[in-house]
C-alpha cells in the first residue's frame, strides 16, 4: 500500500475561532517569527508533505471575539523556510488585488529560499470591503461575478506561470572572459495580453529551482474545480463522507488531472472524549457550534486514522488536516496520529528527498520557452 499523503493548513491560533481563548500562549504570538518558526519545524519533524498559511487582505473577523489580524503568508513562508528541511511551504495570495508580476517574484523567490519546497494556493476575493482597502471598485455580484473572478485568476496564474519559464534553467552563464552574467538569448518575453492583464516580461528572478512551483485552490463548487484544473496541480476539497468524497473526486477527475486533497478540522487527543469536551468548550466560548466548511472531526488518532484510510478508497491522494487549536492540535497529528499510520504501515518513516513536485509526483515542468529566442 502506498503511503498516505498528509498536510496541515495553518490558520491564526487555530481553526475555531475562539482556540485564542483557551491556548497556553499570548494570542499575540501569531505575530512574532517565532511562533510560525515553532509550527513549521513542527511539522517539519513530523514528516508531513507540506503546510499551507492563510491569508486574506482584510481582517479574518469583524467579530472581537476572534484575532482580527494576520501577518502576509507569503513572508511568513519565506521566513521559515531557511529553519526547515524538507515540508512544502504553500502560502495563499489573492489573484483579486494583487499583480501577477509581483507573486511571480515573490514565489520563485520563496522556491529559492526553500530550495525547491514553495507552492502557492491562489484565492480570489469577492469583498466589496477588500476592494474597498485599495481603492478599488467592488466586484459585481451573483454567478457574473464569480465567473469574472475565476477568469481573472486564471489569467494571474497564467501570467505567474509565464513569468516563472522567462528564464531558460541554462540562462545564467557567468562569463567571465565576456563580463556576461547572462545569455540574453536564453531570457523570453512573455507577452502576454488578455482581458486582465498586459504583461510583457520577462521576471526578475531566474527560473525557480522547481521550474514550476506548485500551484493549489481550495475549490467547494464545479465552477472552481474547473478554474483548478485549469490553472492548479493541487484541489483541497470539502466532502463529509466518503460517498461525497467518490462523487467529488468524480467531477474532479471530469475536469481534468490534479492531486486531491480533501480538507478536514482536526480536534485531536489520546483519549477520544478529551477532544470532543475542547471542541464543546470552544463551542461554548463561540456562544454556538462553529460552522465549517470542512468535515469537524473530534477524537482519538486511530479513529482518525480509521477514516482518513476509509476516504481514500474514494479516490482522494491525500488530506489537508486544518489543526482546530494550536499549537495542541498540530502536534497531536504529528505525535499521535503520524506514528498510529506508521504503525499500519502506511506513512512514510523518513522524509521524502526532491522537490515538493517530485514529492507529490507530479510531472516534471518543461520549460515552454525552451529554443526560443528573447523578442
Amino acid at each position: 500500500m502506498t503511503d498516505l499523503h498528509l498536510a496541515v493548513a495553518l490558520d491564526g491560533l487555530g481553526w475555531h475561532p475562539a482556540a485564542w481563548r483557551t491556548s497556553p500562549l499570548d494570542a499575540a504570538a501569531v505575530f512574532t517569527a517565532g511562533y510560525w518558526t515553532q509550527l513549521a519545524r513542527e511539522a517539519d519533524a513530523g514528516l508531513l508533505d507540506f503546510v499551507t498559511f492563510e491569508d486574506t487582505f482584510g481582517p479574518p473577523a469583524d467579530d472581537p471575539g476572534r484575532i482580527n489580524g494576520r501577518l502576509d503568508a507569503v513572508l511568513v513562508a519565506s521566513r521559515v523556510a531557511p529553519v526547515t528541511r524538507h515540508v512544502g511551504l504553500i502560502p495563499v495570495a489573492t489573484t483579486t488585488h494583487t499583480e501577477p508580476f509581483h507573486l511571480s517574484t515573490a514565489l520563485a523567490t520563496l522556491d529559492y529560499l526553500s530550495t525547491g519546497r514553495a507552492g502557492w494556493q491562489a484565492r480570489i476575493s469577492a469583498s466589496p470591503a477588500e476592494a474597498a482597502l485599495l481603492g478599488r471598485r467592488p466586484p459585481g455580484s451573483g454567478d457574473e461575478q464569480l465567473w469574472d473572478l475565476l477568469d481573472e485568476a486564471a489569467d494571474a496564474v497564467e501570467v505567474v506561470r509565464r513569468l516563472w519559464d522567462s528564464w531558460q534553467d541554462d540562462a545564467v552563464i557567468k562569463d567571465i572572459a565576456t563580463g556576461r552574467f547572462i545569455d540574453r538569448d536564453r531570457l523570453h518575453y512573455i507577452d502576454f495580453a488578455g482581458r486582465w492583464f498586459s504583461v510583457k516580461g520577462p521576471s526578475i528572478v531566474p527560473r525557480p529551482p522547481q521550474g514550476q512551483p506548485v500551484v493549489a485552490a481550495l475549490a467547494h463548487t464545479p465552477a472552481v474545480y474547473e478554474f483548478a484544473a485549469r490553472s492548479a496541480d493541487v484541489v483541497f476539497v470539502t466532502p463529509s463522507s466518503p460517498a461525497e468524497a467518490a462523487e467529488i473526486v468524480a467531477q474532479v477527475r471530469a475536469a481534468g488531472p490534479l492531486k486531491i486533497y480533501a480538507d478536514l478540522v482536526v480536534f485531536l487527543d489520546e483519549h477520544g472524549g478529551t477532544a470532543l469536551r475542547r471542541r464543546a468548550r470552544l463551542d461554548e466560548l463561540a456562544g454556538a457550534p462553529v460552522p465549517s466548511d470542512a468535515l469537524i472531526f473530534a477524537g482519538a488518532p486511530e479513529e482518525l486514522a480509521d477514516l482518513l484510510l476509509a476516504w481514500r478508497e474514494a479516490g482522494l491522494d491525500g488530506f489537508r488536516l486544518r489543526p482546530g487549536a494550536l499549537p495542541y492540535d498540530l502536534e497531536a497529528i504529528t505525535r499521535l496520529l503520524v506514528p498510529t499510520l506508521q504503525d499500519r504501515g502506511v506513512f512514510r518513516t523518513a522524509p521524502r528527498p526532491g522537490t515538493l513536485r517530485e514529492r507529490l509526483g507530479l510531472p516534471h515542468a518543461v520549460n515552454r520557452y525552451e529554443g526560443a529566442r528573447l523578442g
